[in-house]
């Protein structure tokens, strides 16, 4: 089954769910207000008890959910929104707005979903003294301006970091969606080391934040004074300095999602031996997906200015096949021109989403061709050589997920990619989720895909 055909099974339709259906038949027959507001309280506290969204089985579709998001409002809301990866079009926000159940403070909307999703979503009330306006454009307007003030979901407490420090998003897995074993703060296990730094570049002038990563004092010998020797994944001694993971977006990853919890976890599982992390800031991920320069200027700093710069202060490896770089979305389509261009340095690369380069005005081609400018009079991935695809033998690992909700677009990348990888002799990893551009599914991604690569 193609991506496409995947991404239309998962596809959110909407539904009522069993329990709203259910609430809505008792209101039409209570005698009186106060039955509906009995009716309406005893709704609420199983909510409560139960947490949101709700997830109920759907008897004619047994491989699907329906999944119910819900907003208690009050006598000043004038309508609700849904903000979910994955669910709804950014640009027509007017599609996933909750439903009022008439004369009751119960705001609702349902999808369909396949039992293996996962995902993020926030929710914003508009409380505006005056009405939501009758007008498409003016109601257009107006949910634009709300999305700003999206708030998690009061009612779930699973929650993730978003980029504005003061702002959470709320998280949803459903039964068959993968598991996740080591996302979370572990309690027992020692805690690796955590530090920026500010790293110059090769350019004049150039500077980045980078936040580090080192094992667990005794978990890695190397950078705790005996460099002879390092640990392998079962715990046996073998020679050699530290494997080295480049990671994009480190505010992101460090600052906020505290990453460093689940590498502690793995490698006290022993599912990953002891490695380093280095984990520059966003910096110019957007810059580099609208610029194949800035993509050269990144994947430049990531290859021959921060490795060196590490690999000076800690007995790091300089085995590319023990060094790997990853991204999501535009950072990993920078992480793998990083790789593609550099294989002498960078032996696997980690990409969750990539994200194709937006086609230029007027300009017609097929997916992922221009998405690597040409090197050496090669082509990118749809439109024929791949940078660094000369050497069969040297060509780096590429473990790539792709989300079925990343957009039509994206998945239409994501599945021209492989084929032209593995014709330049790149070895594939390849996943497909049911999620989106989303670190709630990014994180379990990452994890599993160190295990396989380092493993």
């Amino acid at each position: 089954m193609s991506d496409a055909a995947r991404a239309a099974d998962a596809a959110p339709r909407p539904v009522t769910g069993p329990r709203v259906a259910r609430l809505a038949r008792q209101l039409e027959t209570a005698r009186d207000s106060a039955a509906r507001d009995a009716l309406t309280e005893a709704f609420w506290d199983g909510v409560t008890r139960t947490g949101t969204p709700l997830v109920e089985a759907l008897d004619d579709a047994p491989g699907h959910r329906a999944v119910t998001f819900l907003w208690r409002g009050h006598r000043a809301t004038r309508q609700v929104l849904l903000m979910a990866t994955g669910i709804g079009d950014r640009d027509r926000p007017a599609d996933t707005l909750l439903h009022h159940l008439p004369g009751t403070d119960v705001w609702y909307l349902g999808f369909r979903l396949r039992a293996d999703h996962r995902g993020s979503y926030r929710l914003v009330a508009d409380i505006s003294p005056r009405p939501a306006p009758a007008d498409p454009a003016l109601l257009h307007r107006r949910l634009v301006a709300l999305t700003a003030h999206g708030v998690a979901d009061p009612l779930n407490p699973r929650r993730l970091p978003a980029r504005r420090r003061a702002v959470e998003s709320s998280v949803f897995a459903l039964p068959e969606a993968p598991p996740q074993p080591w996302a979370g703060r572990r309690a027992g296990v020692r805690r690796g080391a955590v530090e920026r730094h500010t790293v110059t570049g090769r350019t004049p002038g150039e500077e980045r934040e980078v936040w580090t990563y080192l094992p667990p004092e005794g978990e890695g010998d190397p950078v705790h004074g005996r460099p002879e020797r390092g640990l392998s994944v079962h715990g046996r001694p073998e020679p050699g300095p530290l494997p080295v993971l480049v990671l994009c977006d480190g505010g992101m990853w460090f600052g906020r999602l505290g990453f460093q919890d689940t590498l502690d976890a793995l490698i006290a599982d022993g599912a990953l031996p002891p490695l380093a992390v280095l984990s520059p800031d966003d910096g110019d991920a957007a810059t580099g997906q609208r610029d194949p320069g800035g993509r050269e200027a990144c994947a430049a700093f990531l290859a021959d200015g921060l490795l060196p710069w590490a690999r000076a202060r800690w007995p790091l490896t300089a085995d590319a096949d023990r060094t790997a770089v990853s991204g999501q979305g535009p950072g990993g389509t920078t992480a793998l021109y990083a790789a593609l261009t550099r294989p002498e340095r960078f032996g696997r690369a980690l990409v969750q989403s990539p994200a194709p380069r937006p086609p230029a005005d007027g300009e017609d081609r097929t997916p992922g061709e221009g998405d690597l400018p040409p090197d050496g009079g090669d082509r990118a991935p749809g439109g024929g050589d791949l940078p660094g695809g000369g050497d069969r033998a040297s060509a780096p690992v590429v473990h790539l997920a792709v989300g079925l909700h990343d957009g039509a677009a994206s998945v239409e990348y994501g599945e021209a990619l492989v084929p032209a990888l593995r014709a330049r002799g790149h070895r594939v990893v390849r996943t497909v989720h049911n999620g989106g551009r989303d670190h709630a599914c990014w994180q379990g991604l990452l994890a599993d895909a160190l295990v396989e690569a380092f493993r």
